[in-house]
């Protein structure tokens, strides 16, 4: 039965069927083999089910903050920040790209608004400083990997919902893999500077000039601080933060004088076709995972990979691989939805923990993000930088390395990811 459902899958995708309605046909094949009767009832129970979670309001909420943040001044005033910070370095449009993707991560947590946001501003400003048009593309879309991982995270609240995971713990967990992902890809960079002997972008800014550039940007600085300290401290909840954000953020750009309410209908309206387009796919990833739990398939894959439960670095790198694949060929929100259920129970029998399983999850699924033949970012930065799709894809397979190194990281010290949530919680 699996194996058809895939098939069935594969094939709907291929003909171009959308996403939702590819899940929801191939649910619905799945159902014909196991019990035709239980379509009417479990179909839609399943299906509405599946997003029926308060804790899942928490997306669109940090959609839209993300939104709000990018139709006020916001962005560039963080753009502004970076530029001082590392601007004057030898390669410095390309440090300036990591470390906004860096702190617009800490408001929005999806990295194809990261790329879509940056992209449109950076990649010109790095052709002017002597960068290939490949290569600014191909960091733009890398280091908005940054953006799940840094918290907010889309990608956790989904894991945390699948798993009853605590979202403070995957926040405070998601920072420092975050932070040296951005170390990773500014490494990268200084060797491509070096290299092609891009030149330095003048001397150390002066302090008042930097202390000007910080004030500007803590109304941004801020927000990150008040997303993961109240959800650690316990004051709200994941989905009340997010509604204070997105208030915190709108107050910030009417202050500034920046927002219009034309720009607040604008930025819902963004929020409303990206939400939407998210929670179906989830609804009907929802559907196809219960079919498969139903089938017994999760206890069929722990029986497969029993062998190997007691080597836990074993495991997660099998899990890696399977998810990584995956993520190749599927969308990244459904993938998620469809593995966590069947990977989750064999991290547990081999002692791993659950908070360190996600964040070697959402790195995964992330990375898909920038892997042929599906890689949203990668198409984001192609039309920003008016790249042609294949070239970039040609050209992305060290920015993947790069991220892949980083997972390998993760995996092997697994106190890089748990450390602050052991330190804080």
């Amino acid at each position: 039965m699996t194996l058809v459902m895939l098939g069935v899958f594969l094939v709907h995708v291929l003909l171009g069927l959308p996403l939702f309605l590819a899940l929801l046909t191939t649910a619905l094949v799945g159902f014909l083999f196991v019990d035709p009767s239980m379509i009417p009832r479990m179909m839609p129970q399943q299906f509405f089910g599946g997003i029926n979670a308060f804790s899942l309001m928490a997306i669109p909420l940090f959609i839209l903050a993300g939104n709000l943040m990018n139709v006020s001044s916001l962005t560039e005033r963080l753009m502004g920040l970076a530029r001082l910070l590392v601007g004057h370095l030898r390669g410095g449009m390309g440090h300036v790209n990591v470390v906004s993707s860096v702190f617009f991560a800490g408001v929005n947590g999806s990295a194809v608004a990261d790329t879509s946001a940056l992209g449109s501003l950076l990649v010109p400003s790095m052709r002017k400083e002597g960068y290939s048009t490949a290569f600014a593309a191909g960091l733009t879309a890398g280091s908005s990997l940054i953006g799940p991982i840094i918290p907010p995270s889309i990608f956790m609240i989904l894991y945390a919902s699948l798993t009853n995971t605590s979202v403070g713990d995957l926040f405070l967990a998601g920072v420092v893999p975050g932070l040296v992902l951005g170390t990773a890809f500014m490494a990268m960079n200084a060797f491509y500077a070096w290299r092609k002997g891009l030149p330095k972008n003048g001397c150390w800014p002066a302090l008042g000039d930097l202390a000007k550039a910080a004030v500007a940007a803590l109304p941004a600085l801020v927000a990150p601080f008040i997303i993961v300290a109240g959800i650690v401290m316990g004051f709200v909840t994941p989905t009340e933060s997010g509604a204070l954000t997105v208030l915190y953020v709108a107050l910030c750009g009417f202050v500034l004088g920046n927002l219009q309410i034309s720009d607040i209908w604008r930025a819902i309206a963004d929020t409303a076709r990206l939400s939407s387009a998210i929670f179906l796919i989830m609804a009907a990833s929802a559907t196809i995972s219960w079919l498969l739990s139903y089938e017994q398939v999760p206890a069929q894959f722990v029986e497969l990979l029993s062998p190997y439960i007691d080597s836990p670095i074993v495991i997660l790198l099998m899990l890696s691989a399977i998810t990584f694949v995956t993520g190749m060929f599927m969308e990244e929100v459904s993938a998620l939805m469809l593995l966590t259920p069947i990977l989750a129970p064999v991290a547990m029998l081999a002692g791993i923990d659950p908070v360190h399983l996600g964040i070697i999850i959402t790195l995964n699924i992330t990375i898909a993000l920038i892997t042929p033949p599906m890689g949203a970012c990668v198409f984001v930065a192609a039309a920003v930088s008016r790249l042609e799709i294949v070239e970039l894809f040609k050209t992305i397979w060290p920015f993947v390395l790069i991220a892949v190194f980083v997972l390998i990281l993760l995996i092997l010290f697994p106190s890089l990811t748990l450390w602050l949530p052991t330190l804080l919680g």
